[in-house]
């Protein structure tokens, strides 16, 4: 679902930060060899995430739903010198392709990659994180939030991707449709709790920005 008229959302992209060479090499093989191209973030939204991740300058980042890399090296952008980004994906098959553009990048010895289970691999990290960038499965997203929650001191930023859900969030949601129910479920939370500061921006699929009171 296009939110923007193509020729606004062409305007836009003209007039916005150039996407990095390496980034537009990593669209290209996503394209060619990987399914679901779309979940890319993409051009826009990948230079609004390295923005505000420059604005931030954290220390620790956490990316929950690697894919196939483009958001980490998106945000690794606004990494203080000595940070980290851990990054966690489920799917073993995208670690190589990860690794290689990781690797071709300014970021490869801050950036540690995890496979697996975010909600099984999200309680053995150490440390307390500055950024959050969630973008993995929908259903999922309330119990990321609540396992996160007490890992973020105040001032960390949450960010929410695919939050619009091609608009799923204002149609009829059928019986069987959990994840838009989740979703739903946890735009609600975001709004409400009262230890964060919520503003939901209409870029590309929806993207929450959050804040840590």
């Amino acid at each position: 679902m296009d939110f923007l008229p193509e020729k606004i959302d062409n305007y836009v992209v003209a007039h916005s930060q150039p996407e990095p060479e390496l980034l537009q090499q990593l669209t290209r093989e996503t394209w060619q060899k990987v399914l679901a191209p779309r979940m890319l973030s993409g051009h826009l939204q990948g230079r609004v995430l390295s923005m505000l991740s420059k604005l931030i300058c954290p220390t620790y980042i956490l990316e929950i739903g690697t894919y196939t890399g483009y958001s980490a090296l998106c945000l690794a952008e606004g990494l203080h010198p000595k940070g980290q980004l851990h990054t966690i994906d489920i799917n073993e098959e995208l670690h190589d392709l990860q690794r290689k553009y990781f690797k071709a990048s300014a970021y490869n010895e801050q950036i540690k990659q995890h496979t697996g289970n975010a909600l099984e691999l999200i309680p053995t990290l150490s440390q307390n994180f500055d950024l959050v960038f969630i973008d993995a499965d929908k259903s999922n997203y309330p119990n990321y939030l609540e396992l996160l929650l007490p890992r973020l001191q105040s001032g960390a930023v949450i960010l929410s991707d695919n939050v619009l859900w091609s608009g799923k969030v204002v149609q009829t949601v059928k019986e069987d449709d959990l994840d838009t129910k989740a979703l739903l479920e946890y735009n609600k939370i975001l709004n409400e709790h009262p230890a964060l500061e919520t503003v939901l921006l209409p870029i590309r699929d929806g993207l929450t920005i959050s804040r840590v009171k």
